[in-house]
């Protein structure tokens, strides 16, 4: 049955970016497409609508138009946007991009906003996270705690705003962990915390006393024991098999460091982080490998970036793949239901494989299937 359906879901896929299908009627199908076209962030608007062009052409279709508005970084400036679009006739949106953005958007009545947000709490009634949240990757991340019979994993999240996010996760995911901390960012609190979840104090002082006990002994082989000590940093084992850290960049590495420090290491401890998205600079730091983390797949975020950037001669960002996807998921679901109803489009099951993974739709939430991967050796793996 599994099979069945994969397969379905990979002709699905194909179709929709390989052949045009006729849709049941001549309505067009109108898309708001709400990103920044000034301001700071009107480069990565421009990314975005370059990416849902080359959808519509790969799509094949004439019944799609895309309908670009400005909502610069301003909750106003995007309401403003939303309510002109739909008075001319659009009832879907992919956008806006930020979280900021869509703070008065359950004003506009009757509409579906597909946000590239990665946030699924706090959101207006009409709103759908369409990034890859912290639900999609604890799921994928469970997999593979179960897979590897992993049994005491601790969770490490740092005080910022997405820690509400990622205790909601935890709780909708029902992962097993054996404990949570919520870290303080700032170095020095941040080490001494770390110090105390692996007990660094006691383990330190277990070596100290060992030295002493054999020092002061008269063991045959006593410089031969010394000497295997004085190699070692600590004696005794922390109180987990892994650890998962929801944190990014250099926080990240400032969390593995610290856990390097108090002699925690990634060749005897799984350390697992949220999606990376393959940030090269992690394959330099030898010293924080293995790593693992869930992320879209790989294979095809190359394959999409080497034709993005033969079509236009710019690098795009993840964002640009999710909005493609985003086209071919509309475009799928109107192939499926009948969008003058868009309130109910959203709350049927359905599965859509596009280039970042399968998407699945439900209640008015999209989730993805993540891959797993893992980071050694300076080189990525794909676990699953």
């Amino acid at each position: 049955m599994y099979k069945f359906i994969k397969i379905i879901l990979i002709t699905i896929s194909i179709s929709l970016f390989t052949y045009p299908y006729a849709l049941a009627n001549d309505e067009k199908i109108k898309i708001g497409l709400l990103v920044p076209l000034s301001g700071e962030y009107k480069d990565l608007g421009q990314l975005i609508i370059k990416s849902t062009r080359m959808a519509l052409d790969d799509i094949g279709t004439d019944k799609i138009e895309i309908y670009p508005k400005n909502t610069d970084l301003d909750p106003n400036k995007t309401l403003q946007s939303a309510k002109e679009l739909k008075n001319e006739g659009v009832k879907i949106f992919i956008g806006p991009i930020f979280f900021k953005s869509l703070t008065y958007l359950d004003e506009v009545q009757d509409v579906v906003f597909l946000s590239l947000t990665n946030k699924t709490n706090g959101l207006p009634k009409n709103v759908i996270s369409s990034g890859v949240n912290s639900l999609s990757q604890l799921n994928a991340i469970k997999k593979f705690l179960e897979t590897n019979e992993i049994k005491k994993t601790i969770f490490l999240t740092p005080d910022v705003d997405y820690k509400e996010e990622v205790k909601k996760a935890i709780k909708d995911s029902k992962i097993k962990i054996y404990k949570h901390y919520v870290y303080n960012t700032e170095p020095t609190k941040l080490t001494k915390q770390i110090e105390e979840i692996t007990n660094y104090k006691i383990r330190k002082q277990n070596l100290a006393d060992e030295i002493f006990r054999v020092e002061n002994s008269d063991l045959p082989d006593k410089d031969k024991q010394l000497e295997k000590l004085k190699k070692i940093y600590t004696i005794g084992n922390v109180k987990f098999d892994s650890v998962i850290i929801s944190d990014f960049d250099e926080s990240l590495k400032s969390v593995i460091t610290s856990l390097l420090y108090t002699d925690v290491s990634p060749k005897k401890k799984f350390f697992i982080t949220f999606n990376q998205w393959f940030d090269e600079s992690l394959f330099q730091e030898g010293s924080i490998q293995p790593l693992y983390y869930p992320s879209i797949n790989k294979k095809n975020l190359e394959s999409f970036n080497e034709k993005y950037m033969k079509e236009f001669n710019v690098k795009p960002n993840h964002l640009s793949l999710l909005s493609y996807d985003l086209l071919g998921l509309v475009y799928y679901l109107s192939l499926q239901s009948d969008l003058s109803n868009i309130s109910d489009v959203f709350k049927k099951k359905n599965s859509f494989k596009g280039k970042i993974g399968i998407f699945d739709v439900k209640n008015n939430k999209i989730n993805h299937r993540l891959n797993f991967y893992k980071v050694d050796d300076g080189k990525i793996k794909e676990i699953f």
